[in-house]
């Protein structure tokens, strides 16, 4: 392996500009939905599946994509995501109405699943001096970081002033330049392939219970809890998910090998960010509306409206997560991190129509990126802490699936409990009501709250999980010993992208 690519910084820059897109694309969607659900026609009920395609595209096929990055070379794999989420945002870009939207936007998620544990690895083998490293991922943390808070600006400017249209067609040129230049510049370190067969049953097990798991919560909004095909579904990610467990306890060449899940803190950290996740995902889109509707902010205001959210997420990662995670033991980072959050998040269960921004939406937002960046960095680190090398891309590609589908998930559940909630409150109050409109805004609000109160609930159930079953001391040491150092340490600190 080369330890001195004299081209490995320019290929960081080309990198980083990948990560942009990708995080850029998950904030900038949100703010432009309500556009684009007016103008393509997309019910209430369905609207949550342009975000959920993507996330549980990208989420279901993280692991293979990992696994293909492995097999087929990293480069290569990289470039093809680039150039496939570039053409799945042009489709997006065009669309006429919801299929067409929502096959874009799973499509987009199919290639951002190469995308992400190519770009994680490639970084992991490009540098491999231990000072570099923690330099370049530093970098490019703070990019991918601070990408969500330029993907709520830009993407309120381009749905003012352009179309949401433009929300999809901007990944075009960023693709371009990152494709080209890793092209040119990337240059793989040879001998980094895993060529062991592809576990094709584990493949189609556990893409497909992921699928009828996140289906489930959907069709739990529009159909009811009690819809035969509703439980048929949930039955149905139980039991493909039971036999994904089986198949992979067995197969030579399992694509998620269970020594990755079963180590104590490793599974703490990936079930106390999927609830983390699923807490957070359904915040942003009830924000994001409550703001628009309730409130009357145009997409650029709402855009800003994020900043202390993200700047918070910053902070938190940057100056407190990642100096304190050498020395102090992560769950005193991880549980108090999540309380914060929860803080933050009970705060926000006072919204009512006509909420002050700076004295309650404001300190809320703050208190939020302040736990979660916290939280998230350590947490992180900790996911791909000490792993052996042949399993840091697959521990890596875990954390991202737990927030992916966590995201789903999070986004169908709440969406689920403010739409029972809002009935609810107009069914009680409807009757006679002196100002209809000013009802059906309060019954919005009083949706948004019940559905924050669950997210309160989650992220303290985070917080004792991440207090009860990680153990481990601080990580002030080398990440592991010998080969793995690379990949374990090496893969630290990416996935905050997924905010």
């Amino acid at each position: 392996m080369s330890e001195t690519d004299p081209r490995r910084w320019k290929a960081l820059v080309f990198i980083a500009i990948a990560q942009l897109m990708v995080v850029l694309d998950a904030t900038i969607v949100n703010i432009a939905l309500p556009s684009a659900q007016e103008d393509l026609g997309i019910s209430d009920g369905n609207r949550q599946w342009v975000i959920t395609a993507y996330a549980l595209a990208f989420g279901g096929l993280l692991l293979f994509g990992g696994r293909i990055a492995d097999l087929w070379g990293r480069k290569r794999t990289f470039v093809t995501g680039l150039v496939g989420f570039a053409a799945a945002s042009a489709l997006g870009g065009a669309a006429t109405g919801e299929a067409t939207m929502l096959g874009a936007r799973a499509l987009q998620g199919v290639f951002g699943a190469l995308l992400a544990p190519a770009a994680l690895s490639l970084l992991a083998v490009m540098f491999t001096d231990a000072k570099e490293r923690a330099k370049a991922f530093g970098i490019y943390g703070a990019i991918a970081g601070g990408g969500g808070a330029v993907g709520l600006v830009l993407g309120g400017f381009l749905t003012e002033y352009l179309n949401w249209r433009w929300t999809f067609f901007v990944n075009i040129p960023f693709a371009a330049v990152a494709a080209l230049g890793a092209y040119f510049v990337i240059r793989e370190p040879a001998g980094g392939r895993n060529r062991s067969p592809l576990d094709i049953p584990g493949v189609v097990l556990s893409t497909l219970g992921l699928v009828a798991l996140v289906y489930g919560f959907t069709r739990a909004e529009s159909e009811g809890w009690s819809d035969s095909v509703t439980v048929a579904m949930f039955v149905a990610s139980v039991v493909l998910l039971a036999a994904f467990v089986l198949t992979e306890a067995k197969v030579k060449s399992p694509l998620l090998p269970l020594r990755v899940l079963t180590e104590r803190n490793r599974g703490g950290v990936y079930l106390s960010l999927g609830l983390a996740v699923i807490a957070m995902f359904g915040l942003f889109l009830f924000l994001t509306y409550y703001l628009q509707i309730v409130e009357g902010y145009s997409p650029v205001k709402t855009g800003f409206a994020f900043l202390p959210m993200m700047a918070g997420m910053i902070v938190g990662s940057t100056q407190i997560g990642a100096r304190l995670m050498t020395r102090v033991p992560p769950r005193l980072l991880i549980g108090p991190g999540f309380l914060l959050a929860a803080v933050g998040m009970l705060l926000l269960t006072q919204l009512e129509v006509g909420s002050s921004y700076a004295g309650l939406i404001m300190p809320a937002q703050l208190m939020l990126g302040l736990g979660m960046g916290t939280a998230f960095m350590p947490a992180m680190s900790l996911a791909t802490h000490g792993v052996e090398a042949r399993d840091a891309g697959v521990a890596s590609a875990m954390v991202n699936t737990s927030q992916q589908v966590g995201g789903a998930i999070g986004t169908a559940l709440l969406n689920t409990i403010a739409a029972s909630a809002t009935s609810a409150y107009i069914d009680a109050h409807a009757a006679g009501a002196a100002n209809p409109k000013l009802v059906q805004a309060q019954a919005m609000v009083e949706g948004y709250t019940s559905a924050i109160w669950w997210a309160v609930g989650i992220l303290v159930v985070s917080a004792a999980i991440a207090a009860t079953f990680i153990t481990t001391g601080h990580q002030g040491g080398p990440a592991a010993s010998g080969g793995s150092v690379e990949g374990a340490e090496g893969e630290v600190k990416i996935p905050v992208m997924a905010h």
